[in-house]
């Protein structure tokens, strides 16, 4: 199997999972380097190929599991089964209300600063002086909004790469404005399963009710108490890792 991270551009993210899932199986952790998704597509297709045991599981988090939809529609031969953890919205009509969500769960000064970050990221270039410092700040005020009851992390150091960031993003959030995405998807064949937390602000019947009805063979499992980080998360994170044992194993 391989584990797949997000940002995109957080190489690393997927690391405490891997280590887990080692206890049961080989697996990777791509870290994808690209700054295009069709480049981040062919450089996972290559490193599944030349170090993986295909077809394989993939599990997708957060970008990670459209990425991995992408490569499993375009490369059926590759992937025998999708597991995509706190995925976005794939319907761009269920995409509003993330950022809205978000920013009702921060109070005071950390809901003002992290609105006037989100209008500042949004007209800045990534080249500006403090623009890495800037994102920096926001996605650690947004981690706040987006966690039930987080764990301290694992210390792995995840840094984000910001010009892959920002460039794959622009990208990824047109391929679904535009309805590509969701296209795409309706072209895979192999069984999916989303696991999703009931309080991750990226709503999940944004994920539940377009995959029910693209594809044939498709479950969803919602975790209590849960945010956008189920293995950080204090209440779900066991029920987290048995569930997807399971569904490794079967």
């Amino acid at each position: 199997m391989a584990a797949v991270h997000g940002g995109p551009g957080a190489p690393g993210e997927m690391a405490p999972v891997a280590r887990e899932l080692s206890q049961i199986a080989g697996v990777l952790e791509p870290l994808q380097t690209a700054a295009t998704i069709q480049a981040q597509v062919e450089e996972l297709r290559a490193i599944l190929e030349d170090n993986a045991s295909l077809p394989l599981t993939l599990i997708g988090f957060s970008w990670g599991a459209w990425l991995s939809c992408i490569l499993a529609s375009f490369h059926p031969e590759l992937v025998k089964k999708l597991i995509l953890v706190s995925s976005g919205p794939i319907d761009q009509k269920y995409a509003s209300s993330v950022m809205k969500t978000r920013l009702g769960r921060l109070h005071g000064a950390d809901k003002k600063e992290a609105a006037f970050l989100y209008h500042t990221l949004g007209i800045s270039a990534s080249s500006d002086s403090n623009y890495c410092e800037s994102l920096s700040r926001f996605s650690e005020l947004i981690s706040k909004a987006d966690s039930f009851d987080l764990l301290p992390d694992e210390g792995d150091n995840v840094r984000l790469d910001v010009d892959i960031y920002r460039t794959v993003w622009d990208e990824a959030s047109k391929l679904r404005s535009s309805g590509r995405l969701l296209e795409i998807v309706q072209h895979i064949k192999c069984p999916i399963v989303a696991i999703h937390g009931d309080y991750d602000p990226h709503p999940a019947n944004g994920v539940k009710h377009p995959l029910s009805a693209a594809v044939r063979d498709f479950r969803f499992i919602l975790l209590e108490r849960c945010g956008h980080y189920p293995w950080r998360e204090r209440s779900a994170r066991n029920m987290f890792y048995r569930i997807l044992k399971a569904e490794i194993r079967q």
